[in-house]
């Protein structure tokens, strides 16, 4: 998860982007912000995902092939 202070910079920097603008290092301070929030993101959604199981009204397994080679691979 991204720090407080770092989420406040982002929304900081957002406002100021509007507002008035931004330097050159502000914009490239908020370049590396945004791929830092977005790699933390897809770390989480990617963790999110490997706990998931699809089971269909009659409570059979069908969890996708794919999702259960990673989730297997990932934990063992």
């Amino acid at each position: 998860m991204l720090s407080k202070q770092k989420m406040a910079r982002i929304n900081e920097l957002a406002k100021k982007a509007k507002s008035s603008g931004l330097t050159k290092e502000e914009e490239l301070e908020q370049q590396q912000l945004r791929r830092e929030y977005i790699q933390v993101f897809r770390k989480a959604m990617e963790d999110m995902l490997h706990s998931v199981t699809v089971i269909d009204p009659n409570g059979n397994d069908v969890t996708p092939k794919k999702l259960k080679e990673s989730q297997k691979s990932r934990f063992h």
